[in-house]
């Protein structure tokens, strides 16, 4: 049986008014709160037992899920308050799990990410801390100057496409990464991560073989987004059947 810790304190500003009735984890998304479908994610790759980092509204949270019928589907629960702001990484050290190796996610993550094959990867590559990445292309909208050492023009690229690797919040740790966080402190994963490089330690990159589907619902027109896709694509959630 695997640990995780799903990250659902935040306010979720940017997602208001929605989030002055309801935290932003609570949201729901093809009639369930989006948080009850991480559950039921993270139940079906065999995370048995999970922590739920709480920070504003944590009693809508906990009655919800105290009070839900479906528990069989769902891994066990405990839960953890912040009390101030921890940040994204700052709770982790706080809860300080038992396991060698645990997953830790975001609240606001709609995905179909195999998550198992995520944590298998990490145990067998020997890193301190893995995080999933996705390759991703963006055309910029103008056209891009580029300069030689005397400030003279050399290039003039029209709307040039960049490549790059985007973060999806989710990570799997191994317990010694929480000696490099303060105790009480607030400490963020982009944070954490430079440190751990610093220090010369091993933080790898999973990127998923398999084709998936991951949203972020931190925006209005993610969460609307989210909502118009899942109606096309919910056969693919086969942990919520």
């Amino acid at each position: 049986m695997r640990r995780a810790i799903v990250l659902a304190g935040g306010k979720g500003t940017r997602l208001k008014p929605y989030t002055v009735v309801f935290p932003k984890p609570m949201l729901p998304i093809g009639g369930k709160p989006i948080l009850e479908t991480i559950l039921r994610q993270l139940s079906y790759f065999n995370f048995g037992k999970v922590t739920l980092s709480l920070g504003y509204m944590p009693e809508i949270i906990q009655t919800y899920f105290e009070a839900i019928d479906s528990k069989e589907r769902l891994p066990l629960l405990d839960y953890f308050i912040e009390d101030k702001e921890l940040g994204t990484a700052g709770p982790v050290k706080a809860i300080d799990p038992e396991e060698n190796d645990f997953l830790v996610m975001n609240g606001d993550i709609l995905s179909t990410l195999n998550l198992k094959a995520l944590f298998d990867f990490h145990v067998t590559s020997g890193a301190i801390l893995t995080l999933a990445v996705r390759h991703k292309e963006y055309q910029l909208p103008l056209g891009v100057i580029e300069f030689d050492d005397d400030g003279n023009i050399s290039a003039f690229k029209e709307k040039p496409i960049v490549s790059y690797f985007d973060n999806l919040g989710i990570y799997i740790y191994n317990h010694k990464v929480l000696k490099y966080i303060e105790n009480g402190a607030r400490c963020d994963v982009n944070d954490l991560v430079n440190l751990l490089i610093k220090k010369g330690e091993k933080v790898a990159a999973y990127q998923s073989e398999d084709p998936y589907y991951w949203i972020d619902i931190g925006r209005h027109g993610d969460y609307e987004l989210a909502n118009e896709e899942f109606e096309k694509i919910s056969e693919q959630f086969v942990f919520l059947k």
